[in-house]
C-alpha cells in the first residue's frame, strides 16, 4: 500500500524540518528561550492591567501593669489574624468588597523585632487599595479592643493608607529583562539535559593476524609514544 501525494509530501517536509534542526548548532535553544521569554514579558507588561498598593500600619501596646514583651507576641498573633473570615466579614463593607474577593487584595507581615502589624491592600483601582488597607487594620484594631482587658494589650493605629500615585506593576523594560532573564534560564536547562549529539567514530586499525600467514607483521606496527 502506498502513500498519497498528500502523505508523502507531508514525509518530505518532516525529513526537511528534521534535516535544518540537526545542522543547527547545539546551543540554539538557549537564543530561541531568551526570545521568547522576552516577547512573553514585553506581553505582560504591555497587556496587563495596572496594580496598586497601599499599607496601613498599627502597633501593639501593652497596657499599665503588663510585660511590655507581651505586645510583641500579641502583634505577631493579630498579624495572622488579619486574614481571617471574622476580621474580613467585619472590613468587607468598608472596603466595599466581599469577603471572597477581598481576602486575594489583602495581606500582612509583622516584624520579629517590633510589635508592629502592616496591612497592604491590593486593586486595580488606587483608591479603592487604600480603602482596604484602612477597613482590614481598623477591624483588628476593634477585635483587639474586645479583649484588651484579658490581655492588656491594645492596638493602636499608627498611619492610615495613603492613596498610591504609581501601580507597582513592572514596566516595560523591566517585564522584558525578567522574561529574558527567565527565558535564558530555561534555556541553559535544556542545553543541560537534552542528549549530546554523537561525534564521528574514529576508528583505529590494530595489528593482528594476516589473512595468510597467521602471525603479526611487523611493518603493520605503530609505535605509540
Amino acid at each position: 500500500m502506498t502513500d498519497s501525494p498528500e502523505q508523502q509530501r507531508r514525509h518530505v517536509v518532516v525529513r526537511r524540518l528534521r534535516t535544518a534542526i540537526a545542522r543547527l548548532p547545539h546551543w540554539w535553544p538557549l537564543p530561541v528561550s531568551v526570545l521568547i521569554g522576552t516577547a512573553s514579558g514585553l506581553s505582560y507588561s504591555a497587556l496587563a492591567a495596572d496594580r496598586y498598593e497601599a499599607t496601613s500600619y498599627a502597633m501593639a501596646v501593652a497596657e499599665a501593669g503588663t510585660d511590655p514583651s507581651a505586645a510583641l507576641g500579641y502583634a505577631q498573633s493579630y498579624g495572622r489574624l488579619t486574614t481571617s473570615d471574622a476580621t474580613l466579614s467585619y472590613a468587607q463593607g468598608a472596603a466595599g468588597e466581599p469577603m471572597r474577593e477581598l481576602r486575594s487584595h489583602v495581606r500582612s507581615e509583622t516584624s520579629p523585632d517590633s510589635p508592629m502589624i502592616a496591612v497592604t491592600g491590593t486593586s486595580e483601582d488606587r483608591h479603592k487599595a487604600a480603602d482596604i488597607a484602612n477597613a482590614v487594620i481598623e477591624a483588628v484594631i476593634v477585635s483587639s479592643g474586645h479583649v484588651s482587658k484579658d490581655t492588656g494589650v491594645k492596638l493602636i493605629k499608627f498611619t492610615h493608607a495613603m492613596t498610591p500615585d504609581q501601580p507597582v506593576s513592572p514596566s516595560v523594560p523591566l517585564g522584558a529583562a525578567v522574561g529574558a532573564a527567565a527565558g535564558g534560564l530555561l534555556g541553559g536547562l535544556v542545553l543541560l539535559v537534552r542528549p549530546r549529539r554523537a561525534g564521528p567514530r574514529v576508528s583505529a586499525q590494530v595489528p593482528g593476524q594476516t589473512a595468510e600467514g597467521g602471525g603479526i607483521a611487523q611493518d603493520d606496527r605503530e609505535l605509540v609514544r
